[in-house]
Order: structure tokens, then sequence, then C-alpha cells
């Protein structure tokens, strides 16, 4: 796997990440980010080569640069590289780590609640399908 990749790993059958996968993909006219579903074969050594602790389903994980960041690192840390105002939102790394992972993780305990979930991962379409990871 390419070090210098940027890898998106988001829970694929999570209507809230997929859509935050859509949002991604718009703002990243370059293709800078790749994505691959929690659920798939290559999301799970990613995890296990980057995480020593408990994994559960609702982080979502960037790996940038040989780095793993997770839950409000990793949506900050993507904001950065995406077109437009959005690298602004850098702002809150000033907000501290227990506070913004409270927020993230009391959304991402509630999102299938909140957003609803799909039966199995979402399938690309064809215009944006390689910038998925296959298993």
């Amino acid at each position: 796997m390419d070090e210098n990749r940027k890898i998106i790993i988001f829970d694929g059958i999570c209507n809230l990440c997929n859509a935050g996968v859509n949002f991604i993909i718009k703002r990243d006219p370059t293709g800078v980010f790749s994505f691959t579903p929690m659920q798939s074969d290559i999301s799970q050594k990613l995890i296990k080569q980057y995480h020593t602790a408990a994994f559960d389903f609702d982080t979502f994980l960037l790996i940038k640069n040989g780095v793993c960041y997770e839950r409000s690192d990793a949506i900050l840390e993507i904001m950065t590289d995406l077109s437009g105002y959005w690298s602004i939102l850098r702002f809150f790394r000033f907000v501290p780590k227990p506070i913004r992972d409270y927020c993230y993780n009391l959304v991402a305990r509630n999102r299938y609640q909140l957003f609803g979930k799909r039966n199995h991962c979402m399938v690309p379409i064809q215009d944006i399908r390689k910038r998925f990871i296959e298993s």
C-alpha cells in the first residue's frame, strides 16, 4: 500500500457516513482521497496495521502520510485538503480533543437512529469507482 495515499475508512452501511463520503468527493476534484468501507478486507488489514486497541465501527478514519487519524481529528484533517474554504474549519483544533470527540461520539453512537442505515455497503457509480479501494 502506498504510504503517501490518503485513505478514508468509513462505515459502508451508515447513511451519514455515505453522505460524508459523497460530500468529500464533490469537494475533492483532483481525487486526493481514496475510500474503502470498514466492512472490507483491506480496511480490516489497515485497521490492524494502525491500531493496537479495540476498534469500533463508529469511528471514521483517515490514513495520511503514514499516520492514522480518527474521530474528530480525521474530520478536521480531511477538511484541510478539500477545495473551497473548508480548511478554515481547522480552527476547531483549538477546541480540546476530549470535547470534540465527545460530540463526535454522541453523533456516532446514534447515527443509525438519526440517519438510518443500508443493508449493504454503497456501490459507487462508474465515475468515482476508481477512487474506491477493492479488497
